[in-house]
């Protein structure tokens, strides 16, 4: 499967922005798909992940603002994200994997581009 993840850009804190990725050559109803990002400083690192049964999992930076959905009928993974602040200045990337990965990269085998968000105070 071939991921693009876009929706990216700049943000005041305190905002919101959506991302989104588009999966092709593959169901995406098959695959647990998840969301990362990484900066320079720091590994990557799990911000959500669904699996394939809907079931979410968070990063604990995240929880209560970000939410995670798919559209398995469109293909697409979703990210909205609210409440931003300058910590979540990241390159962010979406994943998927026939096998639950939860929020470890380790655990993904196909990788979108990345988007880049940044959050400005």
């Amino acid at each position: 499967v071939q991921l693009q993840a876009s929706g990216g850009g700049l943000v005041q804190a305190g905002g919101s922005l959506s991302l989104s990725c588009a999966a092709s050559g593959g169901a995406l109803s098959t695959y647990a798909v998840a969301w990362f990002r990484q900066t320079p400083e720091k590994e990557r690192e799990g911000v959500a992940a669904i699996s394939r049964t809907g079931f979410r999992s968070y990063g604990d930076s995240v929880k209560g603002r970000f939410t995670i959905s798919r559209d398995n009928a469109k293909s697409t993974l979703n990210l909205r994200m609210n409440s931003l602040n300058t910590e979540d200045t990241a390159v962010y990337y979406c994943a998927a994997s026939k096998v639950w990965g939860n929020l470890n990269p380790q655990g993904y085998d196909y990788w979108g581009q990345g988007t880049q968000v940044t959050v400005s105070s």
